[in-house]
């Protein structure tokens, strides 16, 4: 295919008006994904305001009903559809980096899995790309597995905007939800580990991860006997540039206090325009190669002690880092480099 070299003009790289139409769809399908990220939650509050403001008050009442009596779907497996989750746009999505998902060892469909997904990136995209579609083809990788990418129990406050994420298998990252999950042969939920405080730490080149102190989700995995499974997505962290928050600055201390009080980090990233490329909120077109590591099995313990806990975590930190030492050189990153662990 041959190179189209963007259009400089006022400042901004342009991008040329015979980009072919493929690349263009996959642009769409990144948008649809910023748009629901990023703006999901507010069109459902405006669609709700609106309803207010127009006076369809039946049709507030039904939907509160709705959303009351389906509460706890998110903590009960949600309602994961395969035709969603086959929809084009995820594979263009997946196409416009591009995203490939590699298998280590094949996954028992009798067992059950609690995925820990690194780094958080800015975004998470890999995640629901990789996880929560089949943009990637994650189903013929790993038969008879459901996977579920887990977010913010919030997210299920809002109407449409949760059954929405649920199609695509998201649950609820509550205990409740990752227990039940766990108690279901072949289902796999995952979890960020490093969550929204590792985001602020995303840039590309960087592979720093928040582990040292991240215990809760090996406790869930003794307490039902799941096994642990170690994911890394390399290039995840180069999507986007973000703004420089040294620890001490008062951007950084503005960011964790936002972190600690709502559970969501408010990075300050940008990446490139739709018909841009010189900054927006749209990722950059860099690989990612995400790989699924080997099962760290469990032994299930009603009560585990903290001991137990510590030296499973110590098994998973191990077999992370060797998931890391073992891949970096095929994807393009310096032997010499090696995993920042907080």
């Amino acid at each position: 295919m041959a190179h189209h070299k963007p259009t400089r003009f006022l400042g901004l790289d342009w991008s040329p008006l015979n980009t072919p139409i493929q690349r263009r769809l996959e642009t769409l399908g990144v948008i649809h994904y910023c748009l629901v990220l990023l703006f999901g939650c507010i069109a459902s509050f405006w669609i709700v305001a609106y309803l207010f403001y127009a006076r369809y008050y039946i049709a507030l009442i039904i939907l509160a009903i709705y959303v009351y009596l389906d509460r706890y779907t998110p903590e009960r497996g949600g309602r994961s559809a395969m035709w969603f989750r086959r929809m084009p746009f995820f594979r263009w999505g997946c196409e416009y980096f591009p995203m490939k998902l590699h298998k280590t060892v094949d996954l028992d469909p009798t067992q059950s899995y609690l995925g820990g997904f690194h780094p958080h990136g800015i975004l998470g995209a890999s995640a629901f790309f990789q996880f929560g579609s089949e943009g990637t083809g994650f189903s013929e990788l790993f038969p008879g597995i459901y996977p579920h990418v887990l977010t913010l129990s919030g997210w299920f406050n809002f109407p449409l905007a949760r059954d929405y994420v649920m199609l695509a298998g998201m649950c609820s990252v509550s205990r409740a939800s990752i227990d039940y999950l766990l108690t279901q042969p072949g289902h796999m939920p995952i979890v960020a580990v490093g969550g929204a405080r590792e985001s602020l730490m995303s840039r590309p080149g960087e592979h720093k991860l928040y582990i040292h102190n991240r215990k809760g989700f090996i406790k869930r995995a003794i307490r039902t006997g799941a096994s642990l499974l170690p994911i890394y997505s390399f290039g995840e962290t180069g999507m986007f540039n973000q703004i420089d928050n040294p620890e001490g600055s008062r951007l950084k201390r503005f960011q964790e206090v936002v972190t600690k009080y709502i559970g969501f980090a408010p990075p300050i990233f940008y990446g490139r325009g739709i018909f841009q490329y010189t900054f927006g909120l749209l990722p950059l077109r860099v690989p990612i190669n995400t790989v699924v590591g080997k099962p760290i099995s469990t032994t299930r313990m009603a009560e585990p002690t903290q001991e137990v806990i510590d030296s499973v975590h110590k098994k998973y930190v191990a077999g992370l880092v060797a998931l890391f030492e073992e891949n970096k050189t095929r994807f393009g990153i310096d032997k010499k480099t090696h995993l920042t662990l907080l």
